[in-house]
């Protein structure tokens, strides 16, 4: 048996199975629920700061052109995993904002594409600054070796089965 509780086989460490009640299971289930909660609660706060109307699926719309620039709309639901008729409801909303705006695509006249308008970019660009500066402070305390494992315990709890 290895310090950290699993099996050598081989050289290798193999963990242990983990059992559906254990504490350490519902310890890392209780963190996620708090980090999914914060997460939530952020991303209704963040909204608001863009807009004090804004949803959070329009926030989550604005990311998505953020990353990829102009857009066709029926793209913009495939990546969101919505329907197209949602894209379009929150799109007249982010284009009575000012934060959206909307252009027909010249080779198929009934598409449209989406693209960010100056004020949006500016009140991204904004809220990456504020997040960026709490993330960078809350892990500025952590040794190199602890935001290594950190993000490999991420990556690895992020891999498809």
């Amino acid at each position: 048996m290895s310090e950290s509780g699993g099996h050598v086989v081989g050289g290798i460490v193999q963990p242990l199975a983990v059992d559906g009640d254990s504490p350490e299971l519902a310890r890392v289930e209780a963190q996620m629920a708090m980090l999914a909660a914060n997460i939530r609660a952020s991303t209704r706060s963040t909204a608001a700061v863009i807009h004090p109307t804004l949803e959070p699926f329009g926030l989550a719309l604005l990311r998505v052109l953020a990353r990829r620039g102009e857009t066709h709309a029926g793209v913009v639901a495939d990546v969101l995993a919505v329907d197209r008729s949602m894209i379009s409801r929150q799109a007249k909303l982010l284009c009575a904002l000012g934060l959206v705006e909307t252009r027909v695509d010249p080779l198929d006249g009934r598409a449209r594409f989406l693209a960010l308008t100056t004020l949006a970019e500016e009140k991204l660009a904004e809220i990456r600054r504020n997040r960026t500066a709490l993330v960078h402070r809350r892990l500025s305390r952590w040794t190199p070796g602890e935001l290594d494992e950190f993000a490999t315990l991420l990556e690895r709890l992020n891999q498809p089965d």
